[in-house]
């Protein structure tokens, strides 16, 4: 059976689950083990470049207005491998290679695989995913032996703010800066569950630009910023566009030392094992009294009070 994997959270997945001899074609934006290990397929018009937020915004919503795409397939190497399974996605055109361009490039093989959109809009759908990927390939029961591990993580957390009876942090989770996007799909369970409630967010859908002067009403006691596609370096270059705005020191979160630099990769690339990451992490920052950040997850987050530090 030979996968390919279009997006980079069922690649991440695979290898969580033990299922990588499977995996033969993975995207650019795949782990550094999996683009060791396997043949590049899916790339991005913009590799190798680097923009600002703004420009982003402006290149991706002008492609989108066009109906083009900013991703596209290797069809070489695709015909090369001949896959058997190609797992593509639905959610969002802008962060991957959505299903209708995958369709376009699988047209020109001689062999048609099968292709498994996984669309996840909440949590639970992203561990259903899991579920999806092992059945296609004959191994459900891999999954169920992941998740159960995961769930055993979220409900530590769950446990241990009910049995202190911790109150809910209001909180922000920035997917953008300039123009600031609020979060959406499954950040804000994520959030929930480590403890928090970002009542700026779009559970469930897409996130949608975020007036400043709305972030500055709700005021949010904890601001997590961690736009989509950047790691912690990569959104430190943009930092000012924030912290120069007006009353940004009157803030809670800026006046409580409570904003956070995190990688976008435990929030914004939805594979189970790194969205559950995602929510011991938030939960550490939530509640620092009672959880802390796991060694594993140390680099990825950032005090902005420590910014000089880290530089």
């Amino acid at each position: 059976m030979k996968v390919c994997s279009f997006l980079p959270a069922a690649t991440q997945m695979m290898y969580d689950m033990g299922l990588q001899e499977h995996l033969y074609g993975v995207t650019f934006e795949c782990s550094k083990r999996a683009l060791e290990e396997k043949q590049k397929v899916v790339r991005y018009v913009l590799e190798g470049n680097t923009y600002t937020s703004i420009e982003i915004d402006k290149i991706f919503s002008a492609s989108k207005a066009q109906g083009k795409s900013m991703y596209y397939v290797d069809d070489a190497i695709l015909q090369q491998i001949q896959p058997d399974i190609i797992f593509t996605q639905d959610v969002c055109e802008v962060c991957q290679i959505d299903t209708a361009c995958t369709a376009a490039a699988v047209a020109k093989l001689t062999k048609q695989p099968l292709l498994i959109p996984l669309t996840p809009n909440n949590l639970t759908d992203v561990f259903t995913t899991a579920i999806v990927i092992a059945k296609a390939l004959g191994k459900e029961e891999a999954a169920y032996k992941y998740l159960a591990g995961l769930q055993h993580t979220i409900d530590f957390i769950i446990d241990e703010m009910r049995r202190t009876r911790a109150l809910p942090k209001r909180v922000m989770l920035m997917e953008w800066i300039e123009p600031i996007y609020n979060c959406g799909h499954w950040i804000p369970h994520q959030v929930a569950y480590a403890g928090g409630i970002d009542m700026l967010a779009n559970p469930g859908g897409d996130s949608i630009v975020t007036p400043w002067e709305k972030v500055l009403r709700y005021n949010p006691e904890v601001l997590v910023i961690a736009p989509c596609g950047f790691e912690i370096k990569r959104t430190m270059e943009e930092l000012h566009l924030l912290t120069e705005k007006p009353r940004w020191s009157n803030m809670t979160a800026v006046q409580e030392q409570a904003v956070f630099i995190a990688d976008y990769d435990l929030f914004t690339q939805p594979s189970a094992g790194t969205l559950v990451d995602g929510i011991q992490l938030l939960a550490a920052l939530f509640n620092p009294h009672l959880f802390k950040v796991p060694i594993h997850l140390q680099h990825k987050y950032l005090n902005i009070q420590n910014v000089a530090a880290f530089v």
